[in-house]
This record gives C-alpha cells, sequence and structure tokens, in this order.
C-alpha cells in the first residue's frame, strides 16, 4: 500500500514542477501575441508566488481538516485548469487573474506531500521525491519548445501541459481510498491529534524562526544562482548568450546530481552529516566562484554550488518532524514553504535591481551573503533538539 501511495505521490510531485518553467519558455512568443511588455512576466511570477505564500500558510488547517489526498487532488486540479486558461486565454487581465489558482494549488500540494514524505518515509525518498519536481520542471520547456518548434503556437504548448497536469489529477483523485487507507492507519496508531498553529504561534519560536529563514536564504541562493548566472557570464564575463546558457546549465545539472546522490548517501551518512557536507561544499565552490579565474573554471564552480545547494531543500524539510514533532510538523512546513517562496520572489528580483544599479559582477558576493545567512540559521537549527532528534 505504501509503496503504491508513493508512486501517485511522484507522479503528483511531477505536477508540482509542471508550472513552474512554462511561463518561461513562452513568453518569448507569448507576450508578443498579447502585446504586453517583456516585463510583464515578472509581475504574473509574483502573482503566483505570493498566492504560493497565502496558500502554504493555510495549507496546515485544510489538510488537518481534509487530510492530504483530498487537498492535493484538488490543488492539483486547480493548477491543471489555470493551465487550461492560459491555453485559450487572449486578455492580459486573465493572466493575472488565473495565477491565483495557479499559485494557491501549488502551495497546498507542495506542503502537503513535502510532509507527508517526510513523516512516513525516508530521507532518501525525499530526496528522489523531488527529482521528479525536477523532471516536471525539463518536461514543460521539453513540450514548449516542440510546440514552438512545430508551429510557433505557445498556446498549443500550454495545451499539452495542461492535459498531463489533468491526467495527473485523474491520478490523484482515483487514489483516494489509498490516502483513507493510510490515514484511518494513522489514526489508530498515533500517540496524539495534529495541531494546527497559528503563524503568530510559530513566529514566538525561536527555532521556526530559525528554520524559515534557512529556507528563505537557500532557495534565494538556489533560484538566483540559477536566474543570474547565463546573464552574468555575459555581461561581467564576456562570454556570447549561447555559450552563457551552456555554462549557466551546468548549475542545473549540478543541483539534479545533487538531489540523485544525495538520495543515495542519505541512508548512510544522516541528513545532519549530509548537510554540514553540503554546507563546506557551498562554501568552497562559492569562494572559487568569486575568483578571477578561466570562465571554465567558474562554470566547474557553478556545477559544485548546484552539487551542494540541491541535497538542502529535501534534507532540511525531511528533518522538520524531529525538530519540531509530527502533531505540529504540518504548521511548521506551511511556514517554511511561505518563506521559501518568499525567498525566490524577492531575492532574485532585489539582485537584478543591484545590478542595474552597480554591476552583474556582484553575483558571486551576493550568493556568498546569502549563503552566510543560511549557514548562521542552519547551524542554530540543528541544535535544536539535537540529542532527542533521530538521523536517520
Amino acid at each position: 500500500m505504501m509503496t503504491a501511495l508513493l508512486i501517485v505521490i511522484f507522479l503528483t510531485f511531477i505536477g508540482v514542477g509542471l508550472p513552474d518553467s512554462v511561463l518561461g519558455t513562452a513568453w518569448p512568443v507569448m507576450h508578443l501575441e498579447l502585446d504586453l511588455p517583456i516585463s510583464m512576466a515578472g509581475y504574473i511570477t509574483s502573482t503566483v508566488s505570493a498566492c504560493t505564500i497565502v496558500s502554504s500558510l493555510m495549507s496546515a488547517r485544510l489538510i488537518n481538516r481534509f487530510g492530504t489526498g483530498l487537498v492535493s487532488a484538488v490543488s492539483t486540479g486547480l493548477t491543471a485548469l489555470a493551465l487550461l486558461g492560459y491555453a485559450i486565454n487572449r486578455h492580459a487581465v486573465f493572466l493575472f487573474l488565473l495565477a491565483v489558482p495557479l499559485g494557491l494549488g501549488a502551495g497546498s500540494i507542495d506542503t502537503a506531500l513535502n510532509n507527508f514524505v517526510a513523516t512516513h518515509y525516508s530521507a532518501a525518498r525525499m530526496n528522489f521525491l523531488h527529482c521528479f519536481y525536477g523532471l516536471g520542471v525539463a518536461m514543460s520547456p521539453c513540450m514548449m519548445s516542440l510546440a514552438l518548434g512545430d508551429s510557433g503556437n505557445w498556446r498549443k504548448g500550454y495545451m499539452i501541459v495542461a492535459v498531463i497536469q489533468l491526467m495527473l489529477t485523474m491520478i490523484a483523485f482515483l487514489s483516494l481510498p489509498l490516502w483513507r487507507r493510510v490515514q484511518q492507519k494513522d489514526e489508530e496508531g498515533q500517540d496524539g491529534e495534529s495541531r494546527t498553529l497559528s503563524f503568530l504561534e510559530m513566529l514566538k519560536m525561536p527555532a521556526v524562526r530559525a528554520s524559515c529563514l534557512a529556507f528563505f536564504a537557500s532557495c534565494a541562493l538556489e533560484l538566483c544562482a540559477g536566474s543570474w548566472a547565463s546573464s552574468y557570464f555575459v555581461n561581467a564575463r564576456g562570454l556570447s548568450a549561447d555559450a552563457a546558457a551552456g555554462f549557466a546549465m551546468m548549475f542545473y545539472i549540478g543541483l539534479t546530481l545533487g538531489r540523485f546522490v544525495s538520495g543515495i548517501l542519505a541512508p548512510r551518512l544522516g541528513r545532519r552529516r549530509l548537510l554540514k557536507i553540503c554546507l563546506l561544499l557551498l562554501l568552497v565552490a562559492i569562494l572559487v566562484f568569486m575568483m578571477p579565474l578561466h570562465t571554465t573554471l567558474s562554470a566547474g564552480a557553478l556545477l559544485l554550488i548546484g552539487l551542494g545547494i540541491g541535497p538542502v531543500f529535501p534534507n532540511l524539510t525531511h528533518l522538520t518532524p524531529d525538530l519540531f514533532g509530527k502533531q505540529v510538523s504540518q504548521s511548521v512546513m506551511g511556514a517554511q514553504q511561505a518563506a521559501s517562496y518568499a525567498g525566490i520572489m524577492a531575492m532574485p528580483w532585489a539582485f537584478g535591481v543591484l545590478a542595474q544599479r552597480f554591476s552583474m559582477a556582484l553575483l558571486p558576493a551576493y550568493l556568498l551573503a546569502l549563503f552566510l545567512l543560511y549557514a548562521a540559521m542552519l547551524m542554530r537549527l540543528l541544535q535544536h533538539k539535537h540529542d532527542a532528534s533521530r538521523d536517520a
């Protein structure tokens, strides 16, 4: 039963990644057809992120009331309908209206499934789960590029992605009997009822604050490195756009490889030790990236940054029930997801403002600053309930 449910969760997590990269691939053609400024994409993605933050903070109350399975299925359906709406949309205002269900659905799925895997499966499964997210993120640009290459029709690309998401929604609803059986089993063996903490209650807890800041900084570092690497190589290192894109791809290779290798090593090393190894790797990689070395070595450093940051999110997420207890882990994880999306939304934008005002060459120093915040919060967090926590 648990194996079958894990397969469903892996498939559903592909659906978490699918919407995240499709807009960026379609936008060069999409904004021309809709007669919109190219900068409008930033406002749309910010709307999605803002709704995801709201959804993450609300998720514990919904999941504790309706169950992980139903919330995941409905949320996947919301994102599927939003993607379908993008495919048939002909007015700019609907891009923002459809961003609301897209963001609300994404936040609920992410929080619900992360907490369920953290409380029911090993750290290895959590790392492999996020590999499936990477698969979803990679699939959307592939589908969109095929549609654009075939007919230049971005709507067809959105339609293909929406159909895949609708199929995943059907799988999620068909799996509801499995979810009910697991929920019944959990209730029979549960030591105490799950509690929903308010946002203010969590803010009063120093460990929750440290946890949220660790997620904020690590996700911001991940997004800034991935989003701005190509522009850095063009504007600060003088590469051509196509060469820079190839070098920037090294980060995503490292990110995916890091999560896959982490899934293999986590049972042997333990999550805490693995996070500390990644911390050291990140420090060395960022310091090398800051040096005026040959661009090939800088690209290698970028790969190592991806390798170091890749395992952070799944392993830090998997630690949450041990650090805070299963009864409140759903609430804490909602706050963590909200902090993650806040970092994703704010910090790449903030670097863009800095780069425009000063220089794109500031990227390595910016990554170092985010790393130092993450490192400080991680070390504080790992001291919380250290003796009582399991490290499996």
